[in-house]
């Protein structure tokens, strides 16, 4: 990919899209932005653009004529008719990630899946820095991995959180380890299809070689297919010789690696996301006592069914990342009962019916927040207490106010957070702030 010269179109111009405008700088490229935004409304790329005299367009069909080279950031749809039509004319289309591909230097571990993928990310990181191995922590959190280039060294590992819009987009990006925990429904807002949110995913296995290797989910349809396109060596966690929870022990390659009861983060699901960082980890070269070592001083990740307070008797737990139906299912399972749930925000086109049961034997109520609330409410009747709390303040009062001690109020949404809230970081915060606001109980 030659950028010396080349006329290239960045779209999105939030943290993704400013790091690859930097990088696309440093080769040389001949840049132009673009966003459906504002400029006034992108602070971080109002600095850039100030210092480097780069031009801004609001995103019309015209701003994506007379370019080389376009390069998405990950909240740009891949299918616009713009993009397609650029396609047809032979201009390349690639994401972030692509673009950083070539320069990032080390070797990459990228995690994918619907559902703890940022744990497992920030986990195996922990795990690497802690067994003294070089490494930096992005992708999908923190940095994004056009502004890793810069810090990276050859002989360090790059631990990546890479989301299927970023992977739907990739050709030559290679992982070492790929890594796919679960797939299920989410995003069929952006992919229309479920198919097509496997295959974004699928990606990251497609484009590695005989020498990398591959974990995946032995217990998950999917990543069981996935296997089928896999490159590289596959190894599999819920099963041996791989990774595997057995007589309440985690077996790691053949060997005892701890008991599962000294995972310090919470619920079963967070037992897969060990056993997958662990053979990440392994395969970077750390050995099992240095992993079990590093998992024993692991904290949860904020926004990941995260303790915020208990107050007279009753828990407050913020699952603001819950942003799908699987991960709500995940955060329900991980308490005995007693639950008092906050569901809704944004639709992603998502089925709630499968929280019908969970929810029937576990909750005392469900409150309902944001847009979806009448269409959570629609498919919860019956099942469970409903109460139409409409906003955050209002249902954590409510359940503040009708908990029994013994009780937990979970914030696990299965919804985006674009109604009310900048991010699902952004609901947390708000979360967090307003449980923490509550009065003590006399």
């Amino acid at each position: 990919m030659q950028l010396a010269g080349a006329k290239v179109l960045v779209v999105g111009m939030k943290k993704s899209g400013v790091a690859a405008a930097e990088l696309l700088l440093s080769h040389g490229a001949d840049v132009r932005t673009t966003d459906i935004k504002p400029l006034a409304d992108l602070p971080e790329a109002q600095a850039l653009l100030a210092r480097a005299g780069l031009p801004f367009a609001i995103q019309t069909k015209g701003v994506f004529e007379n370019v080389d080279i376009i390069v998405l950031s990950p909240d740009v749809p891949a299918d616009l008719e713009p993009l397609r039509e650029a396609r047809r004319r032979g201009v390349l289309v690639i994401g972030e990630v692509e673009l950083a591909a070539p320069y990032l230097l080390g070797e990459t571990i990228g995690i994918t899946g619907s559902n703890g993928k940022t744990t497992t990310t920030s986990l195996t990181g922990h795990i690497l820095r802690e067994a003294g191995v070089p490494v930096q922590v992005g992708g999908n959190i923190g940095k994004a991995v056009c502004a890793m280039v810069e810090s990276s060294r050859a002989g360090t590992w790059n631990v990546l959180e890479l989301s299927s819009f970023q992977l739907e987009t990739i050709f030559q990006f290679r992982a070492r380890v790929g890594v796919a925990l679960n797939v299920t429904q989410n995003h069929l807002d952006r992919h229309h299809t479920f198919e097509s949110y496997v295959a974004a995913k699928r990606r990251l296995f497609e484009t590695q070689d005989r020498n990398d290797l591959a974990v995946l989910n032995a217990a998950d349809p999917v990543c069981v297919g996935y296997s089928k396109a896999a490159r590289g060596t596959v190894e599999w966690f819920n099963a041996e010789p791989g990774a595997v929870l057995r007589d309440g022990k985690v077996w790691l390659q053949g060997a005892e690696l701890m008991n599962a009861g000294e995972i310090p983060i919470r619920g079963r699901h967070n037992v897969d996301n060990v056993m997958a960082a662990s053979l990440a980890a392994a395969r970077a070269g750390v050995a099992p006592p240095a992993i079990r070592s590093a998992v024993h001083s692991f904290q949860a990740v904020e926004h990941r069914l995260e303790f915020v307070r208990s107050r007279g008797g009753v828990d407050f737990y913020n699952d603001s990342k819950a942003t799908s139906v699987d991960a709500t299912l995940k955060a329900v399972e991980a308490f005995p009962g007693g639950l008092w749930i906050i569901l809704g925000g944004k639709d992603k086109g998502l089925d709630y019916t499968q929280l019908r049961e969970p929810l029937r034997q576990k909750a005392r109520a469900a409150l309902l927040i944001g847009a979806a609330a009448e269409k959570i409410g629609h498919v919860l009747e019956g099942a469970v207490p409903l109460i139409h709390a409409g906003t955050l303040d209002c249902a954590i009062s409510d359940a503040a106010a009708k908990a029994q001690p013994g009780d937990t109020i979970l914030l696990a949404p299965a919804c985006a957070s674009f109604d009310q809230f900048k991010s699902f970081e952004h609901r947390g915060e708000v979360f967090k702030q307003l449980v923490r606001a509550l009065p003590e109980k006399e």
